[in-house]
């Protein structure tokens, strides 16, 4: 498990380190800000912040570098003000821990938060799944609405002949429906 340890104070990544014990490869960088091209450059598995307080500047660094490359955050804060844990946590922080870094606690923190991630990150795939299926079967509904109307077809000749072309071409449904609907509207001049 590659660990990546980000905090200004060495007293605390020592504490963090400690809690690690055993762990490599794990880097500490005592900075005080969040950098996301140094943790593209060592890839780790799972990062840890640790801070007085989260800050504005280091949630959206979070936050941005979550969208290119995710990974299991955890940060360890000190003290919070309100409305800073749900920040942290849309931020793409896995575990906010405030006021309870020791190094005891370190690494069962870590595996919660690593599982916490792994299960985020298949809801979010399963969701973006589930709406590109929606997507996809509201463009064959048209599809088929077409072949209905143009060919006076009902419903499930309309369907039957999509999936045919489907087959034929070895492409899937959605995207012969969207060339279908596509071509449509160039034989009707619809295109720009």
């Amino acid at each position: 498990m590659r660990v990546l340890v980000i905090d200004p104070d060495p007293a605390r990544a020592a504490l963090v380190a400690e809690g690690l014990d055993g762990v490599d490869p794990l880097e500490v960088r005592q900075s005080a800000q969040f950098n996301a091209a140094e943790v593209a450059s060592f890839s780790p598995d799972i990062i840890v912040v640790a801070c007085d307080s989260a800050d504005r500047d280091t949630l959206e660094s979070l936050r941005e570098a979550g969208e290119t490359n995710p990974r299991p955050v955890v940060m360890f804060a000190d003290r919070s003000e309100p409305g800073l844990a749900e920040q942290a946590i849309r931020a793409g922080v896995a575990a906010y821990i405030v006021d309870g870094l020791a190094p005891a606690r370190v690494r069962p923190i870590l595996e919660v938060a690593m599982t916490r991630f792994s299960l985020m990150q298949q809801l979010r795939g399963d969701l973006a799944k589930a709406k590109a299926n929606l997507e996809s079967r509201k463009v064959v509904d048209r599809a088929k609405g077409l072949l209905m109307k143009e060919r006076g077809l009902d419903e499930d000749a309309a369907y039957k002949l999509l999936r045919k072309l489907a087959m034929d071409t070895g492409r899937p449904l959605g995207a012969v429906a969207t060339d279908l609907l596509a071509f449509a509207g160039v034989l009707k001049g619809d295109a720009s």
